[in-house]
């Protein structure tokens, strides 16, 4: 199968979800000849591509005779995945699945570029060293060991003759993202609290808990140039998208607070709290630096206000 003349075809799954639209963006930007494909999540009255029906992601597949697919689509929060386990696997490990099966029988030539996770470390993170990609895959809870599984199976296709490439990223976040996430998690309340509508108490979890963290725009410009190094990339390449440092999730909070309009008391929330946890992830991404020449651009308070500003303009929508 070669690419059409318009540009090669690309297939995004999950391409309506925050990490997605921002690829989108990215991949319209830097390479406006490409056809970018985004299939419509799934919805109650059965219209959209269910990533965990088999049928009907051979079928799709077969349709939209891609040249590249990015599989984003997934399970992301940690705690969907703790309360529903089974939803878990049956699309993040069994959506990718179906998807390696069905490039495998209607387009064999394809390029895969899989998303997967830091949560795959697991474990090993809490030595407190920087993760590379050859440390060793210990998940911890449902997201991560079926992220893992899926990165295991994408890498074993690649040894079978799929071209593919996995990419690792650590915390990223940006406006539009949930707030099942920390950095929105803390926004939103803050934005409720100076509107009136919250008591002036932000509740939160763990502050002593230390992550990586890259802006949205970072991570998708790190997929975006994989994309483009994919024919001289070794079969299954793995990439941490990682800024190697990590921030205090307390710290993180303070500077989102040094941006609020109000003064704010923070309270702990024993709900919050999350079980198994690791003091400090931090990522190596010196072989993303190196074979692709990406680094970070964003600043992190810059980001921090922009998803600070995106809760504002959200909540003023609604009101």
């Amino acid at each position: 199968m070669g690419e059409s003349a318009a540009g090669p075809r690309l297939l995004l799954t999950g391409g309506q979800g925050f990490v997605g639209r921002y690829l989108a963006s990215a991949i319209a930007a830097r390479r406006p000849d490409w056809v970018v494909d985004v299939p419509k999540a799934p919805t109650a009255d059965g219209l959209g591509l269910d990533i965990a029906d088999a049928d009907a992601v051979a079928a799709y597949v077969k349709a939209a005779r891609p040249d590249i697919v990015v599989h984003l689509a997934a399970i992301a929060a940690v705690i969907t995945s703790v309360k529903a386990p089974r939803l878990a696997w049956d699309v993040n490990m069994g959506g990718t699945l179906n998807l390696v099966l069905a490039m495998r029988e209607h387009a064999p030539d394809a390029h895969l570029l899989y998303v997967s996770s830091a949560e795959v470390y697991g474990a090993s993170l809490k030595s407190g060293a920087p993760a590379t990609e050859q440390t060793l895959l210990q998940p911890m809870n449902p997201y991560a060991a079926s992220k893992a599984a899926a990165d295991i199976l994408v890498r074993q296709a690649a040894a079978e003759g799929l071209s593919a490439t996995v990419m690792r990223p650590f915390n990223h976040t940006g406006a539009g993202q949930s707030e099942s996430f920390v950095t929105p998690s803390f926004a939103a309340q803050i934005a409720r609290i100076e509107a009136g509508l919250q008591p002036p108490v932000l509740s939160v979890g763990s502050l002593d808990e230390a992550r990586d963290f890259l802006d949205v725009r970072d991570v998708v410009r790190a997929y975006a140039l994989a994309l483009d190094a994919r024919t001289t990339l070794g079969p299954g390449e793995v990439f941490n998208v990682a800024s190697g440092q990590a921030v205090r999730i307390g710290d993180l909070l303070e500077r989102l607070l040094r941006q609020a309009r109000t003064a704010i008391e923070v309270r702990v929330d024993p709900e919050r709290l999350r079980r198994a946890s690791i003091p400090k992830a931090i990522g190596d991404s010196a072989h993303l630096r190196t074979a692709l020449n990406w680094a970070p651009e964003f600043d992190l308070d810059a980001t921090l206000a922009a998803v600070l500003d995106d809760q504002r303009r959200r909540l003023a929508s609604e009101t």
